[in-house]
C-alpha cells in the first residue's frame, strides 16, 4: 500500500476515535505532503494521551482553546452558552389565591372596582337590598334583583361573628316576592346585633316591612314608600279560598309592620285602601317626612345620621 493510501486510511480511522477526551485536537493543523504522516502521528498521540505536550518544559493549558476547528473548545463554549440561556421556569403552584386577592376579584365582579375601603377591625356590616326581591321563582334577567337565598346565609354568618356589633341595611327596592321578603324581614328583626335601616330611592310593597325590621329606621328626604294591599299577577280563581288566602297573607304583613313600627292598625289600613295616589291600584305613596309622620319610619336622615345612630345603639348595648 502506498504512503498516501496508508495516510488516508489512518485519517479515515480518526472517525472511530473518541474526541471528547482530547485536550487539544485541531484538524486544520494536520499538515500537507511529507509532513502528513508526522501530523497524523502527533494527532493520534494527542487523542490517545490528551495530557501529552510537545514541549515538556511548558505546563499544559488546562483551559480548552476556542480556535477554529477545536472540537473541545467549541463544545465547552456551546455548553456554557446553553447554561447561560437556561431560564428557570417557575414551579407550578396550584395553591389558591389568598383571601385578599379573592376579595379584589369579588369586588370587581360585583361593584366594578377594587377600590373598596376596608378595615381590619370591622364592627359594622353593611347590607344592600336593591331592585326586586327574588324568591322561589327566577325574576326578569334584565332587572336588578336581591335573592333571599343570598341574604339569609349572610345574616346567619353575621350573627355568628363576634367581631360584628351592628348592621346597616340600605334599601332601594320595588318589592317582589311576598313570602321571601317577609322571611328576610323576620330574620333581620330576630338577629341579636343592632340593626339600622336606611331607605334611599324607595322601599315599596314588601319593602315596607323590610324598612321597619330594624331597631331604628331612617328615610332620605326624597325617598318614597308605597303601601298597598297584597296583589298577584296572572290568573286568579275567584273563589272564597283564594280570597281567604290573600286575606291571611295581608294580616301577616300588617301584624309585622305594626309590631316593628309606631303606626297603628287603623292608619295602616287607611293608607292601604286610599284611592287618590295610585292610578291602577289602591294604596298610598309616602315621600320622606310623610313616612315619619304616619309612624312607619323613625326619622328623616341619610348615611351620616344612620351610622351615628347605629354606633349609639352599639355603645348602649355594650354598657
Amino acid at each position: 500500500m502506498s504512503t498516501n493510501e496508508n495516510s488516508q486510511n489512518r485519517f479515515m480511522n480518526l472517525c472511530d476515535w473518541n474526541f471528547s477526551d482530547a485536550n487539544d485536537v485541531n484538524l486544520c493543523n494536520l499538515g500537507l505532503g511529507n509532513n502528513q504522516n508526522q501530523s497524523l502521528n502527533n494527532l493520534q498521540s494527542k487523542v490517545q494521551n490528551p495530557n501529552t505536550i510537545d514541549d515538556p518544559k511548558q505546563e499544559p493549558d488546562k483551559t480548552p482553546k476556542e480556535d477554529h476547528g477545536n472540537l473541545i473548545g467549541s463544545s465547552a463554549k456551546n455548553k456554557k452558552n446553553s447554561q447561560a440561556n437556561k431560564i428557570e421556569m417557575p414551579q407550578d403552584n396550584d395553591a389558591e389565591p389568598n383571601n385578599k386577592e379573592k376579595q379584589v376579584i369579588q369586588n370587581i365582579k360585583e361593584l366594578g372596582t377594587d377600590k373598596v375601603p376596608t378595615k381590619e377591625d370591622k364592627t359594622i356590616q353593611c347590607i344592600t337590598i336593591i331592585g326586586e326581591i327574588e324568591g322561589h321563582f327566577m325574576g326578569n334577567p334584565q332587572k336588578k334583583a336581591t335573592k333571599y337565598e343570598h341574604i339569609i346565609p349572610l345574616l346567619y354568618s353575621i350573627e355568628e361573628d363576634p367581631e360584628i356589633k351592628g348592621i346597616l341595611i340600605i334599601l332601594n327596592t320595588v318589592g317582589g316576592d311576598v313570602e321571601a321578603g317577609l322571611a328576610m324581614a323576620e330574620l333581620i328583626n330576630s338577629i341579636s346585633k343592632k340593626v339600622v335601616t336606611l331607605v334611599l330611592g324607595g322601599s315599596h310593597s314588601i319593602g315596607v316591612p323590610l324598612a321597619t325590621a330594624g331597631d331604628y329606621s331612617f328615610i332620605a328626604p326624597s325617598a318614597t314608600m308605597i303601601v298597598h294591599p297584597v296583589r298577584t299577577n296572572g290568573l286568579v280563581i275567584g273563589v272564597n279560598e283564594t280570597f281567604e288566602y290573600f286575606k291571611k297573607m295581608q294580616e301577616r304583613i300588617n301584624d309585622f309592620i305594626i309590631r316593628t313600627s309606631d303606626i297603628t292598625a287603623e292608619e295602616l289600613t287607611k293608607l292601604m285602601h286610599a284611592r287618590d295616589d295610585l292610578v291602577s291600584d289602591v294604596g298610598s305613596v309616602l315621600i320622606g317626612k310623610e313616612a315619619v309622620d304616619c309612624g312607619l319610619i323613625n326619622e328623616v336622615g341619610g348615611l351620616k345620621e344612620s351610622l351615628t345612630k347605629l354606633k349609639e345603639l352599639i355603645k348602649e348595648d355594650n354598657n
